[in-house]
């Protein structure tokens, strides 16, 4: 017997596994594996924004 999501929880699941993807391959795979140094600094300031961000909302 599988266990599945309700329906109306399916969606954001989904949405939230997208949101990851999107930020690991976008964000996190250029910051360590791009040749270009612009890159890798760029990549690992908006990582650190992100990180950040996410640090300052579990406090308050």
């Amino acid at each position: 017997m599988t266990s599945q999501l309700p329906v109306p929880l399916q969606l954001p699941v989904l949405l939230a596994a997208l949101v990851f993807l999107a930020v690991y391959a976008g964000v996190v795979l250029p910051a360590v594996w791009s040749r270009r140094p612009a890159r890798r600094t760029a990549a690992r300031a908006v990582l650190a924004q992100l990180l950040g961000a996410l640090r300052r909302r579990r406090r308050g």
